[in-house]
């Protein structure tokens, strides 16, 4: 039969409420209790009831993710795998389990909402997903405590990179490397693109350069197809860019073969330059110039705060909990002339 808090009490020689504690990390109880009710637990073979630890607490200790993306890449998502497995760190570390929220369940069909309240999770974090979805916007409008990633629910919290500095410092980059004729390829509507977008004009407007009609394209994000496409006809006008700005790092094998096609040297010829910080896009010669957005950092502030939101609504708070970001500058953005 397995061990019970109760024998694990007997054992140490303590009351049940404070074994609970010790294993349930509370101030109150010292680092040498703590530390010798953790040795019984392992000897006991003592492992926690999660029913009944749910049925005291009043709390799953579950936590759900809505997590999708258009190309379905899902786990696969250079950006968000990062994002993902730190936020899965930071809840396990926290006690708690992640259930993915979706619309399947066997043969049945869920609402976001539904299959969060069937699983019984504590709260959600909503990530790369079609934010203003009407399944969505029900979720992030109910009593569930919601953190989202990159998207600012009304009277929610979001954690987001800075993208607004981010995209400043790329093209403040490309002027300091005497780039003046700078174009941008940006990804679909959503608040990141809205915001980088915003940032660039403003940027550009402030830094006194031109920006032609041409010189602004949508692209689908992590798409080197589409990338590559978009580069093509940008490259194609009589008066080209000389630095292009991509809307990700995966995407800029895209541009780049559009460069190569056209028979430009990068960055010789033309200059590129991504987004996202990747690692792997690191390893690619020439190296390229990029923002790194601390996809860890999000993850596991995400989770923090969306724990804080169940253990501690009163010390919670709506708004933009922004991680910053920083230049890598690479080899893909030379200077001119």
């Amino acid at each position: 039969m397995a061990a019970t808090i109760r024998d694990l009490a007997r054992h140490c020689g303590l009351s049940v409420s404070a074994v609970s504690k010790a294993l349930n990390g509370y101030s109150d109880i010292s680092e040498a209790t703590r530390a010798a009710v953790q040795r019984a637990a392992q000897e006991l073979d003592y492992h926690p009831n999660a029913h009944a630890r749910a049925l005291k607490s009043g709390r799953s200790y579950n936590l759900g993710v809505l997590f999708s993306d258009d190309s379905q890449s899902g786990l696969m998502h250079p950006f968000f795998s990062v994002v993902l497995e730190h936020f899965k760190q930071e809840a396990e570390r926290s006690g708690y389990d992640i259930t993915f929220i979706g619309h399947r369940m066997g043969s049945g069909r869920f609402t976001y909402l539904d299959h969060c309240r069937y699983r019984e999770v504590d709260g959600v974090c909503v990530a790369c997903i079609e934010f203003e979805d009407e399944e969505v916007q029900r979720l992030a409008q109910s009593d569930l405590p919601v953190v989202s990633i990159d998207h600012a629910f009304e009277n929610r919290l979001c954690v987001c990179s800075d993208n607004m500095a981010g995209m400043r410092m790329l093209v403040e980059y490309a002027y300091q490397q005497g780039h003046r004729k700078i174009a941008y390829i940006h990804g679909p509507h959503s608040t990141v693109t809205d915001v980088r977008l915003a940032s660039f004009f403003e940027t550009m407007k402030r830094l006194g350069l031109a920006v032609p009609p041409g010189y602004i394209a949508r692209s689908e994000y992590t798409s080197p197809h589409s990338a590559y496409e978009v580069t093509k006809r940008m490259l194609a006008q009589p008066d080209r860019p000389t630095c292009i700005l991509i809307c990700d790092d995966f995407s800029v094998t895209g541009a780049l073969r559009a460069a190569q096609k056209a028979g430009l040297r990068v960055p010789g010829d033309l200059a590129i330059a991504g987004y996202d910080g990747i690692a792997q896009m690191q390893n690619f010669y020439p190296r390229l110039t990029t923002v790194y957005q601390d996809a860890a950092a999000i993850g596991r502030e995400s989770a923090r705060h969306l724990i804080t939101l169940i253990e501690r609504p009163d010390q919670a708070a709506a708004g933009l909990f922004t991680i910053p970001c920083r230049l890598i500058p690479g080899q893909t953005v030379g200077k001119v002339g």
